[in-house]
């Protein structure tokens, strides 16, 4: 069978209903709607089958962070496939483009992350993440400190293992989730949680639940603790200031291994090569993945502190991926890495796009149907609200208002997700300020078309 690009879309529907299980979604209702068929890309837009173009404010799965159609990328796959298309990294074998890429990492990432085990994307890496922290833990002569600690509403993937370690109620409820010796604190989300504190104090509060649990839980039981910088499927929650340095401090008191998911922060995202650079933080294990490749092929990981990676080297860590360290991928994402370097894309980001995005985003706050708008770097959420004083949630279900501005935001041609009733924005890095300009000309469009809707339909009530 052929790619099939030149069918017509009503027939790629038919074909993608009967044979193809999307993620994340309700199939049933997908094959009676038929899904949007993307066909091509260039830049920071997408042009569907029915030649459609649409802004991609979410850069694909926040991982398109150099933009579409970058030849120099399909160019270095090539190359590296003709060479050595595959081969593994058990048996005490390795090869040229996972030594360069690793060598590479080490120079990017803060303090004395040196060493690298690779997955083939972040949910595997987390998977990694657990089981590597209670080798670690074991192999240094504690055997019960096994608890790894998260964060309601994280995201870690959807893995067993990924899935656990997120704190997302959804998931929880299908296949016997969470895994043993997961436990949770809560997020650092004051626009819907901090009541009458201010954010500073909210900030401090949240980071002591970890303080908290570590305690009831006690000292040497206790193996870790991970989070993402900035919450990204959780909604682009950006913590207070007094939040990270106090997770540190605790994390540091308590001899509790620091795991920083930088799946979606990583890589320019927030303006630095990684959010532990911009938010201080000093993680003992990094999670990589999305934009180490520009999505472009796949490939994740865990960065090891020198002193991590000291311990597992020690013994023969029973674990590992098929395609870890693949040379493609590998190839890939060195190539990835050398245009965000040459471009400067990542300063560009600090320098210049990220606070125009931010004065810019800033500006939908004054939207009626807007409670707050707030971004870092490349990354960027908005809360909708029948009430802006209170800070009030919709009485409608939620997710309802965050689903009808989503589609509104498609028939503008923008894409941008719902989060509940949170709209997030996580576009490419390369996205210039006009075409920030027209992504947040169509939000506002959206928002408005959005409102008549909710005013029309009685929706505008909270709950």
């Amino acid at each position: 069978m052929t790619l099939l690009h030149n069918m017509p879309t009503a027939d790629l529907q038919k074909l993608d209903a009967a044979h193809h299980v999307h993620p994340f979604t309700t199939n049933a209702d997908l094959a009676a709607k038929g899904a949007r068929v993307i066909s091509s890309a260039k830049g920071v837009f997408l042009r569907d089958s029915e030649g459609v173009e649409l802004l991609d404010g979410m850069a694909g799965l926040w991982c398109t962070n150099i933009g579409y159609g970058r030849n120099e990328l399909a160019d270095a796959a090539h190359a590296q496939m003709l060479q050595l298309p595959y081969y593994n990294t058990f048996f005490q074998t390795t090869h040229a483009p996972v030594i360069a890429l690793s060598a590479k990492l080490a120079q990017l990432a803060p303090g004395d992350l040196n060493h690298v085990f690779y997955a083939s994307g972040g949910s595997e890496a987390n998977d990694t993440n657990i089981r590597l922290v209670r080798h670690y833990w074991a192999t240094k002569g504690k055997p019960d400190k096994k608890v790894i600690i998260s964060r309601h509403n994280a995201y870690h993937g959807s893995t067993m293992g990924g899935a656990s370690l997120g704190g997302m109620s959804a998931m929880h409820a299908q296949g016997g989730l969470p895994i043993p010796d997961i436990a949770f604190i809560d997020q650092p989300f004051w626009y819907a949680e901090g009541g009458e504190s201010s954010p500073e104090d909210f900030g401090l509060e949240r980071a002591r639940q970890l303080e908290a649990k570590i305690a009831a839980l006690g000292e040497d039981n206790v193996a870790a603790f991970i989070a993402e910088p900035v919450q990204g499927a959780g909604g682009v929650i950006i913590p207070p200031a007094t939040y990270w340095p106090e997770i540190q401090r605790i994390c540091d008191a308590h001899d509790i291994l620091l795991i920083a998911d930088e799946v979606i922060c990583g890589f320019g995202r927030t303006g630095n090569w990684f959010g532990s650079d911009t938010l201080n933080i000093r993680p003992d294990i990094m999670t990589i993945a999305k934009g180490l490749s520009s999505g472009y092929a796949p490939i994740g990981g865990s960065i090891l502190s020198d002193e991590v990676a000291e311990v597992i080297a020690s013994t023969e860590f029973n674990h590992g991926y098929t395609y870890a360290g693949h040379p493609v991928s590998c190839a890939v994402a060195m190539e990835n890495l050398r245009i965000l370097e040459d471009e400067n894309l990542i300063q560009q980001v600090r320098d210049v796009t990220g606070p125009y995005l931010a004065e810019k985003w800033g500006q939908l706050a004054d939207h009626p149907l807007v409670g707050e708008a707030k971004s870092l770097g490349m990354m960027a959420g908005l809360a909708m609200t029948p009430d802006k004083a209170a800070r009030a949630p919709f009485a409608a279900d939620a997710g309802t208002v965050g689903y009808i501005c989503r589609e509104r935001c498609f028939a503008n041609g923008l894409i941008m997700r719902h989060v509940g009733d949170r709209m997030i924005i996580s576009p490419p890095l390369v996205i210039s300020k006009s075409e920030i300009d027209q992504l947040v000309e169509r939000a506002a469009k959206a928002l408005d078309e959005t409102l008549a809707v909710l005013q029309q339909d009685g929706l505008m009530t909270a709950g």
